[in-house]
């Protein structure tokens, strides 16, 4: 907790279609083990932006002056902090912003959804030649044998199918759209109707989904916690987690 690590990338970050950091000098700061957050550089923010709230917050990462950010009609609350003197080493004078607060975030020119990317976690899409059985309530909803399947650091392994080996047939449009930091923004979901019985959310796709995993582009992933999946014939257990 609160390990501290240089970022190498290229950051900005955009409210309102106004540039709110661009820096090449943030820091990762995990304040939790699952991901990092990033801490930026006051310098290379724009302090004509940020409100000063005159409150601060203690943490173990040191005291911080509370900001909010105002563009115009737009007023983020307390949605800034800025570290001074007493902060980790490397923290002083970054501060750190939160993720929703702004409207988009970019390492390089790639946005980024949802929280910053772990250096630590990987994602890989793997064509494979496994034969794939989605199931649901007797009901067989899929049938493969040229899966594309996602490995995804701490996640169950995705199977990303071709939409011809999914039967449409029980599949009804839904208005969901979900976020990865690691594979973009989902273009479909799909409920299942099995027996007259709509079962929401089971199924989605990214049409466009980030570079690294573009073997995924268009095809459709069920939720192995929801649905029964067999693999090479041997039916798998439903895991807990609930991700995209």
């Amino acid at each position: 907790m609160n390990h501290v690590e240089p970022v190498p990338r290229r950051l900005r970050a955009f409210l309102g279609g106004e540039l709110v950091l661009d820096t090449t000098r943030a820091r990762y700061v995990w304040e939790w083990s699952f991901y990092p957050q990033y801490y930026i550089p006051i310098a290379d923010t724009n302090r004509a932006l940020l409100v000063d709230e005159q409150r601060t917050e203690s943490s173990r990462r040191g005291t911080a002056r509370l900001h909010g950010l105002r563009l115009g009609a737009t007023h983020r609350r307390s949605c800034a902090r800025l570290y001074g003197d007493d902060a980790l080493a490397g923290l002083a004078d970054t501060v750190r912003l939160d993720w929703a607060a702004m409207d988009s975030w970019f390492e390089e020119d790639e946005e980024v959804f949802v929280h910053p990317r772990s250096p630590y976690a990987r994602v890989d899409a793997l064509r494979s030649a496994r034969s794939v059985r989605v199931e649901f309530d007797g009901a067989v909803l899929a049938e493969s044998a040229s899966p594309v399947l996602v490995f995804e650091t701490g996640l169950p392994t995705r199977y990303y199918l071709n939409r011809t080996d999914v039967d449409m047939r029980h599949l009804v449009p839904s208005g969901t759209t979900t976020s990865c930091p690691y594979k973009g923004r989902t273009s479909d979901y799909w409920s299942v109707r099995v027996d007259d019985t709509i079962h929401p959310d089971l199924a989605w796709s990214y049409s466009f989904p980030t570079r690294q995993l573009l073997p995924i582009a268009g095809l459709i992933a069920f939720y192995n916690e929801k649905v029964d999946l067999i693999v090479d014939g041997q039916r798998l257990a439903r895991p807990r987690t609930h991700f995209s």
